[in-house]
């Protein structure tokens, strides 16, 4: 599933997680018995040493990682094993074989990416152990064990700490000061002071939020950094951070209510648990030349729905819930790779559908996860109102919404759609702009809205040849 879109500021989890060892899915394959290196979100490692590892499935492999780490059940559906590149994500299913997919690599870069050939030569995924993006939020609320609960505070603040999740001010204040908590214990008055904090601000804020020497300009760019807030305002965040009733305030007590604290904040961000994938999308024409060109983007794909992420600006371009879109891709065969998406909007009063091209080579694995989504969230519907429990139309009475989202709805915030910043097709009857996408429903240009239609998601099959078990 993805490449990651760091290319400011701190590098993305690709990048922090990769290490050149990765004979971690083995180069080795004549011996009988070869060690196997699988990462953690903290960046520790896992060797297991294993036998027969090039027919050695990732469903074993997994298995020995919860031996090692002694985790409980859920383990099996928390987290899965990844391929991990700075050119590409793939979370593999059960059946596949990470020693044979670290061998088709390459086959996988070229067709999957727009990276050179000599850094496609240089490239080598490493084996991670991390959250499954097909675990649903509900269940992570039902979790008790602390190692689970630490390995997914580790990957989510990772994810904040490198802009992955973009958050505004107020909320990387408020995480920052659970992971205060972590690592400092409780809060002292007077200590650590601010300075004490500032020596350390990386560990606790986004690297682009650090830079306080340039918070107006980055506030007029619109990263929603304030002057006058940093370590200040971390060090009140902190401050306001709540001890577990009935725990003693050692720093050895139980760290769980802090990790599920840090994950109920983390589930506030619409993207929370998403695959990642590089694309590029069509600005806006400005200026009286109307030049337009392209601007990177990650897309950002859950059990919920789709974000479209401004790469360098982190924030969020566009965010679609599936029962709010329509959905194609168009293969290279045809022209370049995109994935379209459609949606309600307007023009200037008038109510038309919108069209987004997000040119990607990764447009067929988009399309295919976000079917998959679908799919599994039509065969749990029965748990369809805990699913809702972060949307807009929760139960009343649950707690968790008047929590979640008063964030969503701030001004100006980082999570809110900025259609100004796209450059969209309109079309109110049959779309004559659009020549070789073809209607095949009068509602939509496209069939797949919320399909019915059985199938498996494959998204790193290159070739017939990859598809084992």
């Amino acid at each position: 599933m993805d490449g990651t879109e760091g290319n400011a500021g701190q590098p993305g989890p690709a990048e922090r997680y990769h290490r050149s060892s990765v004979s971690s899915v083995g180069t080795r394959a004549s011996v009988a018995a070869a060690d196997v290196l699988v990462y953690l979100a903290d960046d520790t490692v896992v060797p297991l040493a294993v036998e027969n590892l090039p027919s050695l499935s990732a469903h074993e492999l997994h298995r020995a990682v919860r031996e090692v780490l002694q985790l409980p059940d859920i383990a099996l559906d928390a987290f899965a094993l990844w391929l991990v590149s700075p050119l590409l994500e793939v979370q593999l299913k059960p059946k596949h074989q990470p020693y044979k997919l670290g061998r088709q690599w390459p086959e996988l870069l070229l067709r999957f990416t727009d990276a050179p050939a000599d850094h496609v030569a240089m490239d080598e995924p490493s084996l991670q152990f991390r959250r499954n993006v097909f675990f649903p939020k509900r269940r992570e609320l039902q979790i008790h064990d602390e190692e689970v609960l630490r390995l997914l505070y580790e990957e989510a603040k990772g994810n904040v700490l490198a802009a992955r999740y973009p958050c505004d001010v107020e909320d990387c204040e408020a995480l920052g000061a659970l992971v205060c908590r972590v690592q400092l214990g409780p809060y002292q008055p007077g200590q650590p002071t601010a300075c004490t904090l500032r020596e350390k601000l990386d560990s606790f804020l986004p690297a682009h939020l650090c830079k306080r020497g340039h918070g107006l300009f980055a506030a007029l760019r619109g990263r929603g950094a304030k002057a006058g807030t940093g370590e200040q305002g971390l060090l009140n965040a902190y401050g306001q951070v709540k001890e577990a009733v009935g725990s003693d305030s050692e720093h050895g007590a139980s760290l769980s209510p802090h990790y599920r604290a840090y994950l109920l904040k983390s589930h506030e961000l619409p993207f929370y648990g998403c695959a990642f994938f590089h694309g590029e999308v069509d600005k806006p024409a400005q200026g009286f030349l109307h030049r337009g060109g392209r601007k990177p983007v990650a897309v950002a794909i859950s059990l919920e729905g789709v974000h479209v992420i401004d790469s360098r600006e982190k924030h969020v371009l566009l965010g679609l819930r599936f029962q709010e879109l329509s959905w194609d891709h168009t293969s290279p065969e045809e022209e370049e790779s995109v994935l379209w998406l459609e949606f309600d909007g307007d023009n200037e009063g008038t109510p038309v559908n919108k069209l987004l091209k997000i040119y990607s080579k990764q447009a067929e694995l988009m399309s295919s996860l976000i079917e998959y989504c679908i799919e599994l969230n039509q065969t749990s519907e029965p748990a369809a109102p805990q699913e809702n429990v972060s949307g807009p139309t929760a139960a009343t009475g649950s707690p968790p919404p008047p929590a979640q989202r008063p964030p969503l709805r701030r001004q100006g915030s980082v999570v809110c759609s900025r259609l100004q910043h796209l450059s969209t097709i309109d079309y109110v009857e049959e779309g004559q702009q659009i020549k070789r996408v073809k209607p095949k429903r009068t509602t939509s240009f496209f069939s797949r809205q919320l399909s019915t239609v059985q199938g498996s998601y494959t998204v790193v099959q290159p070739t017939d040849s990859l598809e084992q078990g």
